[in-house]
């Protein structure tokens, strides 16, 4: 029967609402088919799915469905024995519950795009769902003597499982209607009045100590009018700029409510594919979700939710092994999957991770040969890393034959071209017989973010709020001193005490002194006590990513602009977690950059500062001789491909000289091939780097070793 056209905008209504009250059920029912829950529990979600039920049966009568309240009714009779009986559902019937609920969604979207005169009967539509399910007698013997299940049965283990996420559109939503590059702009405009109102409190505190200073100088009858006016203002001032902040700090909330969604959103119907994945592949498996309230732009999920999907879908294919096989592997029956996602700063992180077999490299090796990815020669120079990482070269697969799910050799190639699209980066790491884990790092640029402003000596730096959970002094009484590393006890664990002085390279590594702030900073898990020199204080900051020549650069996350302009970099707490030597180095060092490209000496001045050197440039190998003349370095970077004098011949003039013949010399270049990196280490060379390798992050670490085997000041 066809829908009143009076009511057909509250269908549309209707159909997004249904949406959201069948992904609750959906969620129910996955959760009813779990093992070892207890009556109580059993008993509320029964409770809850029947309402669910009977508000959807009960809103599509109202609006004259009937198709939709009958299949509704159907669902409720279908739950009825198991309602008054709470036990288990068998997964049978949750199968049968599922379909039925798939049905309901696709003719409610029919209806919203005015398409219900079109649909066919119910009757006649479950008819041909439930062409080879199982008998009446049989399907009714699954709940229970009422029968309510003999007109909608499962759908036939080897058919592709419906998907919602493909099969519904997206309603129309009768709010205003304005393009993403409106909203963007708009949030531009709100940053641009958030650091205004940064400058209007600087400006507060300098009416402030203007005043102070009048004070000081003795002349307090002569100045106090002035006084009291500069004080009048700056309390004025002070009070503007709380406004401005209540106001900007609305309008970034407003924004932020009509630009953002929970990342659930798109995680809670994953649930469902993993379900009906792995019942089609005969596995059992549970998606576990952490962290899944997290906000984040629309458009970034929307982009991400075919990532996810493949993962989720590689994961039960080829991580999960079969249930027997997983027990006798001492697992148990049922696969783990873990999504997880944590957010800090401008940085998203995503954590998929499985408990299944592993990647095994060797297979992933000869594999990688037999299909031409790469050749045997190069295989052969790939550690064991680089070896694992090949799952993400183009045509590569572990399937020797194409399934609905797998062998086409178009798979996590894809997945990470859609992170590097988004400026992002995707890490592997796995062990045979435990598991795999795939960690997606990628940038979020939407409004600011709260941000702890630390001094290490005269540096200032910045981490993201959420990444420190605590703040306390260095006492002797809680610290372990080893020899070669300090250990803080705090909430009954022993965490290791890094310096961020010494991390970054700015100074020796020490012990903290008492007193010393130390700030609990925490990563995907992973805990460590900061050393600093002082702490700051808290802004809201809008973190932005660093220029494209210095992105890979592992220490920093972003840079912001503070109320006097200045340039505040952002650390990544999850570098900072990483368990690393920490070098005993002195400020002191120099190093010298030979190129002349601009972009390639910012970058390699970026590394090395980062570092703790003093950085010089020199644009042409004339240029370096000239400065080499005047001062003294430590290590020399130098370019390849110059014009005029190349790297060759200026290492030959090095070590002409007897002040510069031990000097140690890495030449960088374009050029990545064997030949050349044999020619420029024969030709004096310490070492050598292609332009790839420093971009993703080389450099420090073999200036450092380099330094070291000549004996230098490292």
């Amino acid at each position: 029967m066809p829908v009143d056209p009076m009511l057909q905008g509250l269908v549309a209504g209707f159909a997004v609402e249904a949406q959201e009250v069948v992904q609750k059920v959906t969620m129910d029912l996955l959760e009813l088919e779990r093992e070892g829950l207890e009556t109580d529990a059993l008993t509320k979600l029964y409770v809850r799915l029947g309402r669910h039920l009977h508000t959807l049966k009960g809103s599509a009568a109202s609006l004259g469905m009937q198709d939709l309240s009958d299949i509704a009714h159907k669902l409720e009779d279908a739950l009825a024995p198991l309602k008054a009986n709470p036990q288990k559902m068998p997964r049978p019937v949750v199968d049968i519950l599922l379909h039925g609920l798939d049905l309901f969604l696709l003719r409610a979207q029919a209806h919203a795009d005015g398409r219900g005169e079109a649909l066919p009967d119910p009757a006649a539509a479950l008819a041909q769902l439930v062409a080879d399910a199982p008998p009446p007698e049989e399907a009714a013997a699954m709940v229970g003597p009422s029968g309510g299940l003999a007109a909608i049965a499962a759908p036939a283990p080897s058919a592709e499982p419906v998907s919602l996420l493909d099969a519904l559109p997206e309603s129309a939503d009768a709010g205003w209607r304005v393009s993403s590059w409106q909203v963007t702009a708009l949030m531009r405009e709100v940053e641009r009045l958030r650091e205004v109102r940064l400058r209007v409190e600087e400006r507060g505190r300098e009416l402030e100590r203007v005043a102070v200073l009048l004070a000081k100088q003795g002349l307090l009858a002569e100045t106090a009018e002035a006084r009291t006016a500069l004080s009048g203002t700056a309390r004025s001032l002070r009070t503007d700029g709380e406004e401005t902040s209540d106001i900007v700090d609305a309008l970034e909330d407003g924004l932020k409510a009509i630009t953002t969604r929970p990342v659930r959103t798109i995680l809670d119907p994953l649930q469902r594919m993993v379900r009906d994945l792995s019942r089609q592949l005969g596995k059992e498996a549970r998606l576990s979700v952490v962290g899944a309230e997290v906000s984040l732009d629309r458009r970034l999920l929307e982009k991400l939710q075919g990532s996810l999907v493949h993962l989720l879908r590689n994961a039960v294919d080829h991580g999960l092994e079969l249930p027997a096989d997983r027990e006798r592997a001492g697992k148990h029956h049922e696969g783990a999957l873990t999504l997880r996602v944590e957010q800090q700063g401008n940085l998203l992180y995503l954590e998929a991770s499985d408990d299944g077999a592993g990647i095994d490299v060797e297979v992933v090796r000869r594999l990688a040969e037999q299909r031409g990815v790469v050749t045997a020669e190069e295989t052969a120079r790939l550690n064991e890393n680089q070896l694992r990482d090949l799952i993400f070269r183009s045509g590569f697969s572990t399937r020797a034959d194409v399934t609905d799910t797998s062998g086409r050799g178009v798979g996590l190639d894809a997945v990470r071209a859609s992170v590097e699209a988004l400026q992002g980066r995707i890490e592997v790491a796995s062990t045979p017989g435990q598991g795999t884990r795939f960690m997606l790092t990628l940038p979020t640029d939407l409004g600011s973010s709260p941000v702890l402003v630390v001094r290490v000596l005269e540096q200032l730096v910045g981490l993201p709020m959420l990444a420190v959970e605590a703040t306390q002094l260095a006492r002797a009484e809680s610290l372990r001193l080893g020899k070669r590393r300090a250990h803080l006890e705090y909430q009954g664990q022993l965490l290791s005490v890094v310096d961020l002085g010494a991390r970054l390279g700015l100074r020796a590594l020490a012990p903290p002194a008492e007193g010393q702030p130390l700030l609990i900073v925490q990563s995907g898990g992973k805990r460590v006590a900061l050393v600093v020199d002082a702490v700051v204080g808290d802004r809201d900051l809008v973190i932005r990513p660093l220029p494209s020549e210095v992105r890979d650069v592992p220490a920093w996350q972003g840079a912001a602009t503070l109320s006097r302009g200045e340039l505040l970099l952002i650390c990544r707490p999850d570098w900072l977690v990483t368990e690393t030597v920490q070098v005993q180095v002195s400020a002191q060092r120099r190093a010298l950059v030979v190129d002349d490209s601009l972009t390639a000496r910012a970058l390699h001045r970026a590394m090395l500062e980062a570092g703790g050197f003093t950085v010089h440039l020199a644009a042409s190998g004339a240029r370096a001789l000239d400065r080499l003349q005047s001062d003294t370095y430590d290590v020399v970077i130098c370019d390849l491909d110059m014009e005029e004098m190349d790297g060759i011949q200026l290492i030959a003039k090095l070590r002409e000289r007897p002040e510069t013949a031990s000097l140690p010399v890495i030449l960088v270049s374009a050029h990545d091939s064997s030949v050349a990196r044999e020619r420029g280490l024969k030709a004096g060379a310490d070492g050598y780097l292609s332009k790839r390798e420093c971009a993703a992050g080389r450099l420090l670490a073999e200036v450092l070793d380099v330094m070291s085997r000549r004996g230098s000041r490292a």
